[in-house]
């Protein structure tokens, strides 16, 4: 294993590669493996992007056809085939099925890039200034969703204020369950000095910030204050989304309606940078033609593997299998959990994004390890990296799936052992 290019001409900004010290050369579903050979298990899944594995089959067979075809690869916003499919797929399997109209915006290729666009938008469309944002959130790091961003390990690098955003704890924070409240109470007081902000800006399950899932309830609660307040709801569904809870959008079955919704990273299928807002048509003709560019709009690789993404979406055995798997994941962490009563670790999720809160990032860092020396790549989230986050591949065989977990079970004893 040879890394000495990258120590010695890649920037002290990589940060993966110093928690999974190899060098990978190949990748299928939910393996990855190393130039020497060895084989691991991915319960990690880019972060979230592979929801469908990695080299998913049909989805390369499509890439290799429009290649060969010579496919129209980059197009700004321009006209496409391949745009023209994705676009009337995603219509037919998702928004037409839930009485949906947004329109889609392509921006830029990163979620961070749609935050920002949403941001915008919002602003643009109530004449407001201030976000509502949400402890432990992540949007992005880019200076405007970074400003919504709650982690100060990332805020610490901006350089400038960060600023035009009301902070408030989420509904599994200390505070979370009065804050609405009383922020509604503060809003109608002329005397509290604070203004109606232009939207309110959520992630119904917080995937970065430690796998925290707001109850439908508290997300009702959010919706109804920002209708009083003439405020917009804006659902950040980047991670959660796109099947990974057991259904396509993480609050579907909810009766919410939000008025931008935000997307990226498995929505491409393949791995391909793609980001996409859905906004509502009122909202989305606050736009004028280029007042929000991007020279990465109209990705055909993406377009492309993204109308096989969404064919999943028509067979329910497949959003069923997720839910299986779901709760196969939970199962085991619940019995980790159990199998250790005097750790006070916690269980969090919802269908293939399951973790567990140990309470000590040095614990969990510890685990990465052990796991990652076993063949398991698992990723710590939350405050101080303290809870292991599994999203493997909503398409990982059941051996590979159970095999996983047994290697999360060994690094976890491992790491204890060793306390």
């Amino acid at each position: 294993m040879d890394t000495t290019v990258f120590e010695a001409h890649e920037s002290e900004i990589r940060g993966y590669c110093r928690n999974y010290p190899t060098v990978f050369a190949s990748a299928s579903n939910a393996r990855q493996v190393d130039e020497d050979g060895r084989s691991f298990i991915d319960f990690f899944a880019g972060a979230g992007v592979l929801n469908f594995g990695h080299n998913n089959p049909r989805m390369k067979q499509a890439l290799i056809d429009f290649i060969q075809a010579d496919g129209i690869t980059h197009s700004l916003d321009t006209y496409t085939t391949t745009k023209r499919d994705f676009v009337s797929r995603f219509h037919e399997v998702v928004l037409a099925p839930r009485g949906m109209d947004h329109r889609m915006q392509f921006m830029g290729p990163t979620g961070s890039n749609a935050v920002e666009a949403a941001m915008k938008l919002a602003r643009k469309a109530t004449g407001r200034r201030q976000i509502v944002a949400f402890s432990h959130g992540f949007h992005g790091m880019t200076l405007g969703s970074l400003a919504a961003t709650a982690n100060d390990a990332f805020r610490q690098w901006s350089g400038v204020p960060l600023e035009n955003i009301h902070r408030l704890p989420f509904e599994t924070a200390p505070g979370g369950d009065t804050a609405l409240a009383e922020y509604r109470a503060a809003l109608a007081d002329p005397s509290s000095g604070l203004l109606a902000p232009a939207a309110f800006l959520v992630e119904p399950l917080q995937a970065e910030g430690g796998v925290n899932v707001a109850s439908k309830e508290w997300l009702h609660e959010v919706q109804d204050l920002a209708r009083e307040v003439g405020a917009l709801v804006i659902f950040d569904d980047i991670q959660a989304g796109i099947g990974r809870t057991g259904s396509y959008f993480s609050f579907d079955g909810m009766g919410l309606d939000p008025d931008i919704i935000t997307l990226a990273k498995g929505l491409g299928g393949f791995g391909t940078p793609i980001a996409m807002n859905l906004n509502k048509p009122e909202i989305d003709d606050h736009w004028s033609p280029g007042a929000h560019t991007g020279t990465f709009r109209g990705p055909g690789l993406s377009f492309v593997a993204g109308v096989v993404a969404l064919d999943y979406f028509t067979d329910d055995s497949f959003l069923a299998d997720v839910r299986a798997k779901g709760e196969r994941l939970r199962e085991r962490l619940v019995k980790i959990v159990e199998a250790n009563p005097d750790r006070g670790w916690e269980v969090r999720g919802r269908g293939m994004i399951q973790a567990l809160d140990t309470g000590d990032g040095a614990f969990a860092k510890r685990v990465q390890k052990e796991a990652f020396d076993a063949g398991l790549l698992v990723g710590p989230c939350g405050s101080g990296g303290r809870v292991i986050k599994l999203i493997p591949p909503l398409t990982i065989p059941e051996d590979d799936l159970t095999e996983g977990l047994d290697l999360l079970e060994q690094a976890i004893d491992a790491a204890t052992r060793a306390l």
